[in-house]
């Protein structure tokens, strides 16, 4: 599988990005996409929540393969603009973006995964991550992550 080069910008969530700002979802800029390359699809979890970890913050799928995700997407089950996208729900329950919002303490890393995948999923908007974890079975071309941390 071929690697992607995912970039956050920063290694520390501004808090514009945080339930602490305007709990925006943040820009991603991905380089090296394979032309064969149909759409994107994206996990972000904590790795450091209090429950063991994984804590699922977004699964959006079935995104236009661009360069750059930009900021601040709908949370809505389906986006037209500025990207076509599918999205999920989260460990809180909602569909959409919701980002770090850790209890006081040592700083929790946030992992984006990034998969390039070989044609749109046949998934419904609100599939939780399992159920989009089973469709990227063997569509995935590329794979990429990054991650940044927070703390309060």
């Amino acid at each position: 599988m071929e690697k992607l080069s995912i970039r956050f910008g920063t290694r520390e969530f501004p808090a514009d990005y945080t339930c602490d700002g305007k709990d925006r979802s943040p820009p991603l800029h991905i380089e090296g996409l394979n032309e064969n390359v149909k759409a994107l699809a994206l996990i972000m979890e904590d790795e450091s929540s209090k429950d063991g970890g994984n804590f699922t913050h977004w699964i959006i799928w079935n995104i236009d393969p661009v360069r750059i995700l930009p900021e601040g997407l709908e949370k809505e089950p389906t986006i037209s603009f500025p990207v076509s996208a599918v999205q999920g729900r989260n460990d809180y329950g909602e569909v959409g973006y919701r980002g770090p919002c850790p209890e006081s303490g040592t700083p929790h890393r946030y992992i984006f995964k990034v998969y390039a995948i070989d044609a749109p999923l046949a998934l419904e908007a609100g599939a939780t991550k399992k159920e989009l974890a089973a469709a990227l079975a063997g569509r995935v071309i590329q794979f990429g992550s990054t991650h940044a941390i927070y703390s309060r």
